[in-house]
């Protein structure tokens, strides 16, 4: 009986020594927790020697519930804004903002062009608007028009040595998390009488379709085949580019020309079948334009966004009652253009009205303009267009650009309202130069923290797939994640970039404050990051989402990093 007992002790302490054994091999000097939806079973990252994961067997309940979310960052204060849409004019019409010359060099092209994505990046912008086409000239190579003047110096001269300027200014931006939109102007066929104009500019291949009015020759845009050209010119460019926008302003018919009239009487005979009067049948053919515009480039690629930034007021209000209480030029007079109307039917993806007066103007009001285009918005974007340009010149009538506060007076308004979702500074110019502290005060201020695009429901509501299988690794550098692409079922579910959030500790970071982006990353680059601001000794959450092409966010795969070295 002794001898069975001392058999049993031995056995038993064997047994202790075994499972001590097995417990000490699964600890390790760095612990990882990951939850994917997909993959409830973690392997071990690409460094095991230094780093153990433990398994997380599948749970019916999602990750934000086996985690405390982080409290608020400020008690009873508001959160930054998340989302919103930050950008500048680029004009390159007579080299207002790029190139700074003509027949600049195209190194030197080229490193001014970054100087200025970088500018703006800096800002805190998350876009660029960037003049391709001022005088059916072309700053891109795949066009039937010829090459602009402002680029090379002669219109019809290509750059030497070759490159495209559309493809260079896409790409940089995007490197740069900006989206590029597309800025033409539809009117004008030449720029002045003085203006280099090519012999295949299609003022001389096609003289039927011009009018000559206040020293350019413009468009006939009574004409079809005027507008069907227009039409095309922008399928072509939506086609051959992967721009993100095609952006309009506000040159429809022109500003009238004292002691000219605009000859354009013989189309409105032969084309006004529905017997209006000529004002009204302008009108129409801008009308006409816009949504053909809009058709042919959704009809290409449905995740192209069409924006229109026309002159800020529609109608004084003494003209209609349903203007605004303005005493300025008037789009629907004066430019035959129906801005109200093309916003509050929805035919374009956003607006940017150019509300170039200051909050002192009596006659033309910034605050009251801004409170009138949001009453009159429509279902879609609504953007400010803001004169960074005019800071710090007061003029005899507008006084309020010489207020330090400006610009800030500009931006508190804006901001009171939630469906202004974005501005739109011109241009660039006036930000590079600092003009009043134009920049400083975006960047330490309104900018401060990054801010992904406002999404567009109508065209794309479908968030893309999450990121899969997360791990997470301890560097001399930082700590260092891994991820997997989601599924990319269509072209509107292609990543756009990746967004990852951070916090301290174990909570789960608030992925509605913009404050806990740790960074925003291209699937160009890869789905690895080292997060160089962390310490591999402490732990972290992180939470990792994909955006589509239209800035639809996927939902967060969460990894919980319980790191540290021997």
């Amino acid at each position: 009986m002794r001898t069975v007992y001392s058999i049993g002790l031995l056995l038993l302490l064997v047994f202790g020594l075994l499972r001590c054994h097995r417990a000490t091999k699964s600890t390790g000097s760095a612990r990882v927790v990951v939850s994917t939806p997909s993959a409830p079973t973690v392997v071990s990252p690409p460094t095991p020697t230094t780093i153990a994961v433990a398994k997380i067997p599948p749970r019916p309940v999602p990750v934000f519930d086996t985690l405390l979310l982080e409290p608020p960052l400020d008690a009873g204060a508001a959160a930054p804004i998340k989302r919103e849409f930050r950008a500048v004019w680029i004009a390159t019409v007579d080299n207002i903002d790029w190139p700074s010359k003509k027949g600049l060099p195209v190194v030197d092209q080229q490193r001014e062009f970054m100087e200025l994505l970088d500018m703006s990046q800096q800002t805190g912008l998350n876009a660029v608007v960037v003049q391709v086409r001022a005088a059916a000239d072309a700053f891109y190579a795949k066009s039937a028009e010829p090459w602009s003047e402002w680029l090379t110096g002669q219109q019809g001269l290509a750059p030497d040595p070759f490159y495209d300027p559309m493809e260079f200014m896409i790409r940089e931006a995007r490197s740069r998390n900006l989206e590029f939109h597309a800025w033409l102007n539809l009117d004008r066929a030449t720029f002045s009488k003085t203006a280099s104009v090519a012999p295949t500019n299609i003022s001389y291949q096609r003289p039927g379709w011009m009018v000559e009015y206040g020293g350019r020759k413009l468009f006939n845009l009574g004409l079809p085949e005027v507008r069907a050209y227009v039409a095309g010119t922008v399928a072509n460019i939506v086609r051959n580019y992967d721009v993100d926008g095609i952006h309009f302003d506000d040159y429809f018919y022109p500003f009238g020309a004292v002691g000219q009239s605009f000859a354009d009487g013989a189309a409105f005979q032969a084309y006004n079948t529905d017997g209006l009067k000529i004002d009204d049948w302008r009108r129409q053919n801008i009308d006409k334009l816009i949504r053909q515009i809009g058709d042919s480039i959704h009809a290409v690629k449905p995740w192209v966004k069409f924006g229109i930034s026309p002159f800020g007021i529609w109608k004084n209000q003494k003209s209609d009652p349903d203007g605004s209480v303005t005493f300025g030029g008037q789009a629907y007079y004066d430019l035959y253009a129906d801005i109200r109307r093309w916003a509050r039917e929805d035919w374009i993806d956003y607006m940017v009205p150019q509300i170039y007066f200051s909050t002192r103007f009596d006659r033309a009001n910034y605050k009251t303009l801004v409170d009138w285009w949001v009453k009159n918005r429509g279902n879609h974007h609504l953007y400010i267009g803001q004169g960074a340009y005019r800071l710090g010149k007061n003029t005899k009538t507008d006084t309020g650009w010489g207020e330090a506060s400006q610009l800030a007076d500009q931006m508190r308004h804006n901001r009171q309202y939630a469906d202004v979702t974005g501005s739109v500074f011109f241009s660039a110019k006036s930000l590079k130069t600092n003009m009043a502290n134009s920049r400083d005060s975006l960047r330490l201020n309104f900018y401060q923290h990054p801010a992904l695009i406002p999404t567009m429901p109508w065209l794309d509501a479908i968030p893309p797939g999450q990121p899969q299988n997360l791990k997470a690794a301890p560097a001399v550098d930082g700590v260092e994640l891994f991820w997997q692409e989601p599924t990319q079922a269509n072209e509107l579910d292609r990543v756009r970039c990746y967004v990852i959030y951070r916090t301290d500790g174990i909570r789960l970071p608030r992925t509605t404050d913009p404050r806990r982006i740790l960074t925003i990353c291209r699937p160009e680059e890869g789905t690895r990051l080292v997060d160089r601001t962390a310490d591999p000794k402490k732990k972290y959450t992180y939470v990792i989402t994909a955006m589509d092409r239209l800035h639809n966010e996927s939902n967060g795969s969460t990894l919980v990093y319980k790191g540290g070295f021997n």
